[in-house]
């Protein structure tokens, strides 16, 4: 969970550069400046969700060390292993969580 953490503070550290805004007095065309915004609203979009992530894994590291880590909020049975390796934030089961 701490590479992970690692991953994403590195991750929200490109995105914060990628969604500066664009000087106007950048002649790249018009074209090329209408890309260069809709990558940046893919950007910020990106950036809003890698810091929900970064929330929710802060969570989860805090209660790593708690009898219920692991448990599914909703149903309260065991998440499995696998689950808890790729989505470490997640507090629900495969099933509760859709």
């Amino acid at each position: 969970m701490l590479s992970r953490k690692e991953e994403l503070l590195l991750e929200i550290d490109e995105l914060i550069e990628l969604t500066k805004p664009i000087a106007p007095e950048n002649a790249i065309g018009r074209v090329s400046r209408m890309d260069a915004i809709n990558n940046k609203s893919i950007n910020e979009a990106a950036l809003v969700q890698s810091n929900k992530k970064l929330r929710k894994l802060e969570v989860a590291l805090i209660k790593v060390d708690e009898e219920y880590f692991g448990l599914c909020g909703r149903c309260g049975n065991e998440i499995p292993l696998g689950r808890l390796m790729l989505m470490p934030e997640s507090p629900f089961c495969v099933n509760c969580s859709a």
